[in-house]
């Protein structure tokens, strides 16, 4: 038995689909990940260098690296993460297969 379809319905299940590329496009992006992750890195480190001690500090000939490193790493996450929100990946146009070449 075979399903007939009205145009809408195609054209209604094409936007659903374009819908989803678009939406798995910016769930991976890179810059979501390596932001991500800069951020998480950099709050951790960031409580690790509030909390150092004063040996820890005098290691380090008395900067705490571990307070500017954090304060870096955040502040580089967090650059990742507007420039995803800037500029956010476009979904690749829907007649593009990947695999297939123009010979």
């Amino acid at each position: 038995m075979s399903e007939h379809y009205s145009e809408r319905d195609l054209q209604r299940e094409i936007t659903d689909l374009e819908t989803k590329s678009a939406t798995a496009a910016r769930l991976f992006d890179i810059r979501r990940l390596i932001g991500g992750l800069f951020v998480v890195y950099g709050v951790i480190v960031t409580i690790a260098g509030f909390t150092a001690s004063d040996a820890d500090i005098d290691k380090a000939e008395g900067v705490n690296i571990n307070l500017w490193t954090g304060l870096g790493m955040l502040a580089l996450g967090l650059l990742f993460l507007l420039w995803l929100k800037l500029r956010p990946t476009a979904p690749p146009p829907p007649d593009a297969v990947p695999g297939e070449r123009d010979e």
